[in-house]
């Protein structure tokens, strides 16, 4: 995989199977935001093997750069972006790469996000604002730089990674679950917006799924968090991963606007 000067690494592509099957994905290009690690990585790989091209983005160039590798390595079509999805050039960079390497933007998944615990009292301006940067109008922006050429592609998809505490709110996370309530809302608009277009909005709102995002919260607010699960486990990023890439097919053409709880029984609506 050889890296361009602008971050962007040269695509691999995908080989063909040999089954004469087409894949669901299949001729089309997915932006992954986040996709180095964690959900955004299962989903990188779950779309990879459906077929798409995938640019994964991340702001850490040493992870966005192993997923390229892992799906180079497996005959699939992939860029590396190192991108800061909150700010402008962040943006515009991840959508000019997708655009130059494969003449085309299909999918856009955005899944980058933070998460922070703080009783409400310590939480300062400057972490409510990184928060909501991050989490919730960087998606929005995201969704706006993307839309013409998902529109453009005749039938774009767009899936943002929301949470279960965006419905819900979790105790000592009130920023983080604004943020994600946010998602929720612009979803809902955004769906309505797009409707005519052929382009559908959607987003996903798991439960808790045990990632490296862990090292970042405390064992109580884990296990407060399993608590509040029917069936007693902690989500698989592959759980997440499917649902994201059924929402990304022909199939899903009457969902916009909508919420797909991954919850283990935890949604209360």
């Amino acid at each position: 995989m050889i890296r361009q000067d602008n971050g962007v690494a040269d695509p691999v592509e995908r080989g063909e199977g040999g089954t004469g099957m087409a894949l669901p994905l299949e001729g089309k290009v997915a932006i992954v935001t986040g996709g180095g690690r964690g959900i955004g990585r299962a989903i990188a790989e779950r779309l990879a093997a459906e077929g798409a091209g995938v640019v994964v983005v991340d702001r850490d160039e040493a992870t966005a750069q192993a997923v390229a590798r892992d799906l180079a390595s497996a005959g699939r079509r992939s860029v590396a972006v190192t991108a800061d999805v909150g700010t402008t050039e962040g943006r515009r960079r991840f959508v000019a790469a997708a655009l130059e390497a494969f003449g085309r933007l299909d999918i856009l998944i955005n899944n980058a996000g933070v998460v922070r615990v703080h009783r409400p009292e310590d939480v300062t301006e400057a972490d409510w604002d990184a928060i909501m940067n991050i989490n919730c109008k960087a998606v929005f922006f995201a969704c706006v730089a993307a839309r013409p050429h998902l529109a453009a592609a005749g039938g774009g998809r767009i899936v943002n990674i929301a949470s279960i505490a965006g419905k819900e709110g979790n105790p000592n996370a009130s920023a983080y679950s604004a943020s994600k309530a946010g998602v929720i809302g612009l979803t809902k608009s955004i769906g309505k917006e797009l409707a005519k277009t052929g382009v559908r909005v959607n987003c996903i709102t798991p439960a808790a799924v045990r990632t490296a995002i862990f090292d970042q919260i405390t064992q109580q607010h884990i296990d407060f968090m399993l608590s509040k699960i029917p069936l007693g486990r902690f989500g698989a990023v592959e759980e997440i991963a499917a649902i994201a890439a059924w929402l990304c097919t022909e199939d899903c053409s009457f969902s916009t606007g909508a919420v797909f709880d991954v919850s283990g029984g935890r949604a209360t609506y």
